[in-house]
């Protein structure tokens, strides 16, 4: 059995499950693999950049923006980004696209589509890599080179725990960690899976319920990514934010920020970041220039729309069913009470919000 740096064994998905994974999920063409302990769930070929990831060299300036997928990363890594780098809204990298200037650290594992344009038709992520990364083979990881590659100050983004990174993460870089509730996780999640052709998932909402109450979506399981952060959120160099307090709070929430990054930014930047980085603003801005068309599923993209699709809070609440609903709450309180959490479906939901203010 295979055994990783990070100290997880590596178990090959065979059978039956594999079979409902890649019927249900199509974009998974090379096999699934788990990491225990944990029962992380990953594409098989995770375990080709899994150590690197886990040796990954981080520096005292760089900032580290960590979620389970759809809690928000996307947004919160360009808020840090253009605090850190662009409170002026003038820096000449800012109309580059956000993964050349803010990389993705692990996405190295999901496989391309097959209609994946060649260098210099439109590949923006091998044309970001040559210029970057001279020299060096994409088949080592382009996000990962990136990533290595970009000036500091860095700002990274990563959907991978705690246990699968280095240990030495947050006494040297300072780490943002992005919460949301698990209903609108849910719902948020499914249309990216639809929506993306690296995964490609032609279930019913019903079945992708059923995938992440038994810990069986990509990055999962997202109580256990939630619990490893949430047990680290009095380190100096942790900041754990919910998403729907940036939402409702947004200028409470940058100040915080603002103190937390060391950036010193006056309120007339803060409003700057505020609107820039506002939900309508991104989605005009960033969307277009994303991710290219072809890692699209172009009937989920003209139906349901694009990468930022609405952004909302409590959207989970409103496609979820009872039952469905039901079945998330049970859910949550099993998994969460051990360590103390309860999530508000609120105007403003957080997770012990008296303990974390």
């Amino acid at each position: 059995m295979t055994q990783l740096a990070s100290g997880h064994t590596v178990e090959v998905l065979e059978g039956e499950e594999l079979e409902h994974q890649e019927r249900d999920f199509q974009g998974y063409t090379n096999g699934l693999i788990r990491l225990n302990p944990g029962r992380w769930l990953f594409p098989a070929d995770y375990t080709k950049f899994a150590d690197s990831l886990f040796k990954f060299k981080f520096r005292e300036s760089d900032v580290v923006v960590m979620t389970w997928p759809k809690c928000g990363t996307t947004w919160m890594q360009e808020i840090v980004w253009t605090m850190r780098n662009n409170p002026d809204l003038d820096h000449p990298s800012a109309s580059q696209t956000l993964f050349a200037r803010s990389p993705f650290l692990d996405s190295d594992m999901f496989e391309l589509p097959k209609n994946v344009p060649p260098i210099g038709d439109g590949n923006f992520f091998i044309e970001a890599f040559k210029v970057k990364c001279p020299g060096k083979d994409p088949k080592d990881g382009i996000m990962l080179q990136l990533s290595e590659a970009i000036p500091d100050p860095r700002t990274i983004k990563t959907h991978l725990p705690f246990s699968l990174l280095t240990p030495d993460l947050l006494d040297t870089a300072k780490v943002v960690y992005v919460a949301r509730s698990p209903k609108d996780v849910v719902v948020s999640y499914l249309h990216h899976c639809r929506l993306f052709l690296l995964q490609d998932f032609t279930g019913s909402l019903d079945q992708f319920v059923q995938y992440f109450l038994d810990d069986n979506l990509a990055y999962g399981p997202y109580w256990l990514h939630m619990k490893e952060a949430w047990e680290k959120r009095d380190h100096p160099n942790m900041h754990f934010v919910f998403f729907e307090d940036i939402k409702t709070n947004t200028m409470l929430e940058l100040h915080k920020l603002n103190k937390f990054l060391d950036t010193n930014l006056t309120e007339e930047q803060l409003q700057k970041v505020a609107h820039y980085t506002s939900f309508s603003e991104m989605k005009s801005r960033v969307e277009k220039n994303f991710v290219p068309e072809f890692v699209f599923n172009k009937q989920v993209l003209s139906n349901d729309g694009g990468f930022f699709r609405k952004g909302v809070v409590g959207d989970g609440q409103k496609r979820l069913n009872p039952e469905q609903q039901a079945k998330v709450d049970q859910w949550t309180k099993k998994h969460t009470q051990d360590f103390g959490a309860s999530f508000k479906y609120s105007s403003c939901a957080t997770l012990l919000r008296s303990k974390l203010c």
